[in-house]
């Protein structure tokens, strides 16, 4: 069995991100991370590949800063990592996106399994991955909270799916592409000798023309990034006690026309 996880680097979810008077988003100092959600995607790919005695390769779409996460990934203990960049996906929509992730998982050929977080923290999208698995052809099953079985004879996958409403329960046919949710398992840490081997590791760079595909038309175009406005207010201290402070603080909310 073949796993594919797909990752990405972003910023610390703690860093100060800004727009800088180029135009360009910044975060200072502040070191990149792999994405939140990937870590248990990344996770769950080492133990599905296990199970079934296949291997786990990760692959991220973008510049030369995902190769972070990528050697992050391979210090976790996944197989195999590629990055797929190409300068005509500078600027590319979600559908850019899929269109170079779904031809990668083509170009490894025998991938029974393609994993993904729940979404990206630094754009706050998961439209990319549905997109991915209609690339394929495959089955999408979103907001999976547990693999229940695999079937590797017959080909099939059983999953927990986590919604409003409740659990699902639901089977498909291999191959298909998920999308996992935080409570699936918990994320291993790089081991020491792992972080070694990875620092060392050379990783491939796909491009377009190494996939067999072109960039599709952007169906969407960002033509600038502003920071958010400065919010400005005063703080009133309410004296007294309790009851006289809820009296007061009711007839404040009443002048202000908030009741």
């Amino acid at each position: 069995m073949h796993v594919v996880v797909f990752t990405r680097s972003t910023p610390d979810t703690a860093a100060k991100v800004e727009v800088g008077a180029n135009g360009a988003v910044t975060w200072g100092d502040a070191a990149t991370v792999v994405n939140p959600w990937d870590e248990y995607a990344l996770e769950e790919g080492i133990l599905q590949a296990k199970n079934a005695g296949g291997k786990a390769t990760v692959i991220a779409v973008g510049s030369e800063m995902h190769n972070e996460s990528l050697k992050h990934s391979l210090a976790m203990g996944l197989d195999e990592a590629a990055r797929v960049w190409d300068a005509a996906l500078d600027g590319a929509d979600s559908l850019g996106y899929a269109t170079a992730a779904a031809a990668a998982v083509k170009k490894l050929g025998d991938v029974d399994l393609v994993i993904f977080g729940k979404e990206s923290v630094d754009v706050g999208t998961d439209q990319h991955i549905y997109q991915t698995a209609r690339k394929l052809g495959w089955t999408m099953l979103s907001y999976v909270s547990k693999i229940i079985a695999v079937d590797y004879a017959a080909k099939t996958i059983k999953v927990e799916r986590l919604l409003e409403q409740g659990k699902q329960v639901v089977t498909s046919k291999l191959p298909a592409v998920i999308s996992v949710m935080k409570d699936i398992n918990e994320p291993r840490y790089p081991s020491f000798i792992g972080i070694r081997k990875a620092s060392k590791a050379v990783i491939p760079e796909w491009s377009l023309a190494d996939l067999g595909v072109s960039a599709p038309e952007a169906k969407t175009k960002t033509t600038r990034f502003m920071n958010l406005p400065v919010r400005e207010g005063t703080v009133e201290m309410i004296d007294g006690t309790p009851e006289e402070q809820v009296a007061r603080l009711v007839d404040r909310l009443l002048e202000e026309k908030v009741l």
